[in-house]
């Protein structure tokens, strides 16, 4: 009897091996498959047409479907950025010319002899221009920014020179207003991308002289082990409590603020722009007493 056994047991081994290399080889040819697809997806030359369906195992065709389905996702998504690069293209070149010229002759005709409330007229339609030709830089930029037409390209770089041309470039209507604008010197650095920055906290500096009618801003800069913080603060009318989570949303305009010349979206640019560098913007106020923006850069 132990004999039979032994003799069935030599017989079933070398059965049992064929069955586990069979296998083996039929698993290796799956994955093997499979990574090939996966590979024909990220350098973008798959197509379902190349894999026989009939050499295929059932997890390796609904695996084909399915990378089938996302490679022409791919392409349409990549078709409609181009449409929309191509519509912001459109929009920035037709609009750019007409505005222009409308602030050009709303200018020419400041300079001459008027009545008052003519002059009034004027003066209001060469703001509204401004006014426009700010959306619309701003809408395109943004534009731009979220659809990945454009992209940030951050280094290690000193803030001074950036805060310096931001400085320069609003002192003259802090001064129109009767307010100061102070800067501290340093010699910090951040990992940035400058022309981005200098926009992101140039919007924060507009606002900050657009709502503050006395006093004055103070910008400063403190530097940490991980961060760089740029601080403006300012002594303007402030924003309450509830308001402060709405203050970055895409148009928003505070009740308070309806008095003031403004489109809403400038914080909103400034913290996309922010964010796309690793850096994040939180705020500090006070109703009536005024702002604190702090900007946070990766060093």
């Amino acid at each position: 009897m132990s004999d039979i056994l032994w003799l069935a047991a030599a017989l079933s081994l070398p059965t049992a091996v064929i069955i586990v290399c069979c296998n083996y080889y039929r698993t290796k040819k799956t994955l093997d498959t499979l990574e090939k697809m996966l590979d024909s997806v990220m350098d973008g030359s798959f197509s379902e047409e190349i894999f026989d369906e009939r050499r295929l195992s059932r997890l390796e065709t609904r695996f084909a479907h399915y990378l089938s389905a996302s490679a022409v996702s791919a392409r349409k998504t990549a078709a409609e950025k181009d449409k929309i690069k191509t519509l912001i293209a459109d929009i920035s070149h037709q609009t750019k010319t007409p505005i222009a010229n409308l602030l050009l002759y709303s200018e020419l005709l400041r300079e001459e002899e008027m009545p008052d409330n003519a002059r009034s007229n004027v003066d209001a339609l060469y703001n509204q221009t401004e006014k426009l030709r700010f959306l619309i830089d701003s809408l395109v930029k943004l534009s731009r920014l979220e659809n990945g037409i454009i992209s940030l390209s951050p280094s290690k770089e000193a803030i001074q020179p950036i805060l310096l041309t931001i400085y320069n470039q609003y002192l003259p209507k802090a001064e129109a207003k009767g307010l100061t604008l102070h800067m501290s010197d340093t010699d910090a650095y951040a990992v940035l991308d400058t022309k981005w920055t200098a926009e992101a906290i140039g919007n924060i500096v507009d606002n900050a002289v657009k709502y503050t009618e006395q006093g004055g801003l103070t910008i400063s800069v403190t530097e940490y082990e991980i961060f760089t913080r740029i601080d403006i603060a300012d002594t303007g009318i402030g924003i309450s409590e509830e308001e402060l989570p709405k203050i970055f949303t895409r148009f928003f305009r505070s009740e308070n603020v309806k008095n003031f010349d403004g489109v809403g979206i400038g914080l909103y640019l400034a913290r996309k722009i922010i964010s796309e560098q690793n850096g994040y913007i939180k705020v500090t106020s006070h109703p009536g007493e005024g702002s604190c923006f702090s900007v946070f850069l990766p060093r």
